[in-house]
């Protein structure tokens, strides 16, 4: 009977765990068909279509863009004269997003860069100099923790032991740690132990334990020195590199990307700048040549009229269809993709102004037409040593060799020198007057007489048999670093192809200038000539009109030719990587605030040896020093790099030591 009893004690147990263990059971799924009333919690679709609940308002100024400009006569709108500086100035003050020709900006927004970059990178709570400097933050961790026990014992018979443990125990711990540049770690310890049982032999029925702890653990192999610190950071693992160098050499290559951005914002403004004067300059030669066509069909009609000589119907219908000629192309310069009003478009995108407010912007700068002689030898060195993204590979190539540092410091086993010191104490109470008879009155008088005291002192040491992952990751760092440079070997290359070809197409640009300025004098002295024999009747108008065209199509050449080029200069100082100083745009950050340079004072106060100055210890340098990429005349700094072969012959040993 008893044993019946228990068996269903253990049924009724299980069938009780097993629906606690097996959780919440899944909802059933709705299917409208099995209920027809109208319920709002269902939905028909699951991957349909919305849009998100979020605030974006839209830019008043953009909701509003008047009506577009069309075929309206540019000489009955109000215009502004516009400067290509003023223009540049208003493109920097309103590109929080820098701006491009190709739309970019809808079509791939993660991609586009904007002012906020180098602020994001800086402040990266994973790979920023912040999260690097975090790591060296003092932490704090403190624990209170209540807990009840009440427990059986299996001593049925003794009549001086309890049938049951019954306890209630408090725990309170608080530890502050804090990292050194060296790798090193200090700790400080509190622990509280409040305990009340039932428990024999027992001084007290409850009482208080606790204990101070100072510890301090020195690596002395792998993870040590300030050098793997500032570059890997503390306990990093093997392939990991987030230190503080690595954070700052992130903010450089995003400072350069930041700088490459407004050199393509630059030139953005500049090509469509002088866009728009070639289409106003083009729209003058159409509108003269319609011009100059009616003259010559307004002279035939009336010949026709009074049968004078080249006064027939079918000189008629071929200067009628000069005109009408002139007239389509009129149009296409006006309004066409090439027209006054697209290119006035783009230079108001680029400019960050609405796509039209009633008013033309009208360059009112003149294109250079002398010819500039070039330095090559000179250029070719800037281009080498001045680009961005020369200067952006090169921040990347270090990155790399601190990487391949702090890859070859990994490679060691972990030695940890670890001291502690703990001061224990024992307590009838917490907190109390000091008892010179009972020197467990409380914990805290026990503890300040220091009457129990311990010390540890000790190796701690670890290591991988073979050091596989750290030679792998040494190996990894080289043939990175390896790659980098032969990138870098790849732009330089690359840059001097482009550099040539922007040198020719100054020397092309020019000499298309000749060219078409001469050509251009030849057609109007031709059709000045076919003009007069034309009004005594002499010539047949099919060389007049053709003189006509002949010359509206050399003074677009010219034109044309004029702005490429002054394309051809703004590209060639692109390439050549002064294109900020060509424009006069400097980039410079603000001064920092009172309250940083008076913190920085007071360490240099207190750090800094007053007697000796010179025995301040300088940590080895990351960058070769500032560096104004408008002021075309500064001195490049170079810097040694390691060789690629080099590199690779370190690849191919194979080196165990540590």
């Amino acid at each position: 009977m008893i044993e019946r009893t228990k068996l269903r004690k253990w049924i009724a147990s299980g069938c009780i765990a097993a629906t606690c263990l097996a959780g919440c059971k899944q909802t059933e799924r709705f299917h409208a068909w099995r209920d027809s009333s109208d319920v709002s919690y269902f939905q028909n679709f699951v991957t349909q279509i919305e849009y998100p609940d979020v605030n974006a308002p839209i830019e008043p100024t953009v909701l509003q863009t008047p009506v577009p400009l069309a075929i309206q006569n540019p000489n009955e709108l109000p215009t502004y004269d516009l400067t290509l500086q003023e223009a540049i100035r208003s493109a920097l003050q309103s590109s929080d997003v820098f701006r491009n020709l190709g739309g970019n900006v809808v079509l791939a927004p993660l991609g586009q860069p904007t002012h906020y970059d180098p602020a994001l990178t800086e402040l990266n709570p994973l790979v920023g100099t912040q999260a690097a400097l975090a790591a060296f933050d003092a932490q704090v961790t403190s624990q209170l923790f209540w807990q009840k026990n009440n427990r059986p014992f299996n001593n049925f018979g003794n009549p001086f032991l309890p049938l049951g443990f019954q306890q209630t125990v408090g725990t309170y711990s608080n530890a502050i740690t804090k990292r050194t540049a060296t790798g090193a770690q200090y700790a400080l310890r509190a622990n509280v132990v409040y305990d009340h049982n039932n428990g024999p032999a027992r001084l007290f029925k409850s009482d208080f334990v606790g204990f101070l702890e100072a510890e301090y653990r020195q690596p002395l192999m792998q993870g040590a020195g300030t050098t793997y610190n500032r570059i890997a950071g503390p306990n990093a693992g093997i392939g990991q590199y987030n230190g503080i160098l690595i954070g700052r050499i992130n903010t450089d290559i995003s400072l350069a990307d930041f700088e490459a951005g407004v050199i393509q914002l630059i030139s953005d403004v500049e090509g469509a700048y002088w866009e728009l004067y070639f289409a106003y300059r083009a729209l003058d030669v159409q509108v003269s040549g319609r011009e100059s066509s009616q003259r010559t069909w307004q002279l035939v009609n009336e010949k026709l009229k009074l049968g004078a000589r080249g006064g027939d119907l079918a000189s008629e219908s071929q200067a009628r269809s000069s005109f009408y000629l002139f007239q389509s192309q009129v149009n296409d310069a006006l309004a066409g993709p090439q027209g006054l009003y697209n290119s006035e478009q783009r230079l108001r995108y680029v400019m960050g102004l609405p796509a039209t407010d009633g008013r033309l912007m009208k360059p009112i700068d003149k294109p250079i037409g002398a010819e500039v002689a070039i330095d090559w030898d000179a250029a070719l060195c800037d281009a080498l040593t001045r680009r961005v993204e020369i200067r952006r590979q090169e921040w990347t190539i270090k990155r790399r060799e601190l990487e391949l540092i702090a890859s070859r410091l990994n490679r060691r086993p972990r030695l940890d020198v670890l001291t502690q010191y703990r001061w224990r104490g024992l307590g009838d109470h917490l907190v109390g007057s000091r008892d010179p008879d009972n020197q467990f009155s409380s914990l805290t008088q026990n503890l300040i007489e220091g009457n129990y005291q311990e010390w540890q002192a000790g190796f701690d040491w670890s290591y991988n048999v073979g050091l596989r992952q750290a030679s792998v990751a040494v190996r990894h760092a080289q043939l990175s670093l390896a790659r980098e440079m032969e990138v870098l070997r790849e732009q330089q290359l690359r840059i001097s192809h482009d550099l040539s070809s922007a040198s020719r197409q100054i020397s092309r640009s020019y000499m298309q200038l000749q060219a078409n300025y001469n050509r251009q004098e030849a057609d109007k002295s031709r059709e000045d000539a076919l003009s007069r024999r034309n009004k005594e009747g002499l010539d047949d108008l099919t060389f007049l009109l053709q003189a006509q065209q002949s010359l509206a199509n050399s003074t677009s050449a010219l034109y044309r030719s004029l702005i490429d080029y002054n394309l051809a200069l703004r590209d060639f100082h692109r390439e050549k990587g002064s294109l900020l100083g060509y424009n006069q745009v400097n980039l410079s950050e603000d001064a920092l605030d009172s309250t940083m340079l008076r913190a920085a004072y007071q360490r240099g106060r207190y750090f800094t040896p007053r007697d000796n100055p010179q025995a301040v210890t300088v940590l080895d340098r990351v960058s070769n020093g500032p560096m104004n990429p408008s002021d075309v005349g500064q001195p490049i700094r170079t810097s040694q790099a390691v060789a690629p072969d080099a590199i690779m012959n370190e690849v191919m040993e194979v080196t165990t030591d540590f």
